[in-house]
């Protein structure tokens, strides 16, 4: 189970994303409400996930940066046993009063307290946009680590086409980190680098986005 403090670097820009959801939890929550069901694509990618764990035997599943517990709740529907775990206490506590069934845990995906091959699958859906790139490794070694063999990890990102990825311009009042974009085939690599195996990496045009990628892998 990995515990310790954060270096300095680290929690600076944990501090700037807590703080930022935590001040407006309950609106973002309201913004995205409906998301899911505005984007076939996006539901499509989840019952595809749903699928192949209940082919894996089934078991517990992290939603890490669960938000509101609005993609947790839709996999629950699906027959997952799903819970989530987000950085903000208040995104914390709109998930629970939103779906009081599910578990859900205030928790950093840079200090994941689960142990060591507990899961059968992990999803960061568009939750490693926060993640620098020099952390993204560490990020990656903790969900190989609290995955069992052969655990299925599901990430959902910002995506860069063949040009410079800066931050997107249009996310006012959110942190820095909340328009960065990453090409697929680097993540690919960051997976492949941390030991993680790609299945499938297709990149899909929403309304909502201009590129989202989806990366399935497994450990």
């Amino acid at each position: 189970m990995s515990t310790g403090r954060e270096d300095p670097e680290t929690e600076r820009w944990l501090a700037d994303t807590r703080a930022s959801y935590d001040a407006d939890a309950a609106g973002y929550a309201e913004e995205t409400r409906s998301l899911l069901a505005e984007l076939p694509p996006e539901q499509e990618v989840m019952a595809l996930f749903a699928e192949s764990v209940r082919a894996a035997g089934g078991g517990p599943v992290a939603d890490v940066g669960c938000g509101p517990g609005r993609i947790t709740a839709h996999l629950s529907d699906l027959g997952v046993d799903a819970f989530g775990i987000d950085l903000s206490p208040r995104m914390i506590e709109v998930a629970r009063s939103e779906h009081p069934g599910l578990r859900f845990e205030v928790g950093s995906m840079t200090q994941l307290a689960l142990a060591d091959g507990s899961l059968t699958a992990l999803l960061a859906w568009y939750s490693i946009m926060h993640v620098p790139d020099d952390a993204i490794g560490e990020v990656l070694t903790g969900f190989h680590r609290v995955l069992r063999p052969g655990g299925l990890l599901l990430l959902g990102f910002h995506a860069a086409d063949t040009s410079s990825p800066d931050p997107q311009d249009d996310n006012e009042g959110r942190p820095e980190s909340y328009g960065r974009l990453r090409r697929p085939g680097q993540v690919a690599t960051w997976l492949g680098e941390t030991g993680f195996t790609v299945e499938t990496h297709p990149t899909i045009t929403l309304a909502a986005r201009t590129l989202g990628g989806v990366l399935l892998a497994h450990r």
